[in-house]
């Protein structure tokens, strides 16, 4: 399947939640940083305030890649439907982390946060709460 007709969903998920980014293109103008290679149908910047949680859901159908501007990104995921603990990774600025379908997840934000999130479906309203499926709070209540 050519890149231009390519939904993305051909493509392997990454092993790892932080994704390894690609070097960069350097020259005398400056760099040009490889994010995402895979077809997308949104990105969206969003700006999230010190001491606030977004997520709590797994999506149905929909993965999204997230790269961190600046802040910092407290990201607890697990399967969904299982009852263990979740992971907790730390994303950092300049770091690349990928959310599969199907994983219970949520972003905890201790610092004033900005970053790029590029996902499979749409960011229409209607098309996006038609995946999202919300569940309790997800992140422990004391550091993991």
């Amino acid at each position: 399947m050519s890149d231009e007709t390519s939904n993305g969903d051909d493509a392997a998920h990454p092993d790892t939640v932080i994704v390894p980014l690609e070097p960069a293109f350097k020259d005398e103008r400056g760099e040009i940083q490889p994010l995402v290679d895979v077809a997308v149908k949104s990105c969206v910047l969003i700006k999230s305030a010190p001491g606030t949680v977004r997520a709590n859901h797994y999506h149905k159908t929909d993965w999204h890649y997230c790269y961190v501007l600046d802040g910092r990104i407290e990201y607890y995921h697990r399967p969904h439907g299982s009852e263990a603990a979740p992971d907790k990774v730390v994303v950092e600025a300049g770091q690349l982390f990928f959310t599969p379908e199907m994983v219970d997840h949520v972003m905890v934000f201790p610092v004033e946060t900005t970053f790029l999130a590029f996902g499979r479906n749409s960011r229409a309203q209607e098309v996006y709460e038609a995946d999202v499926v919300r569940i309790p709070p997800l992140q422990p209540t004391s550091d993991a």
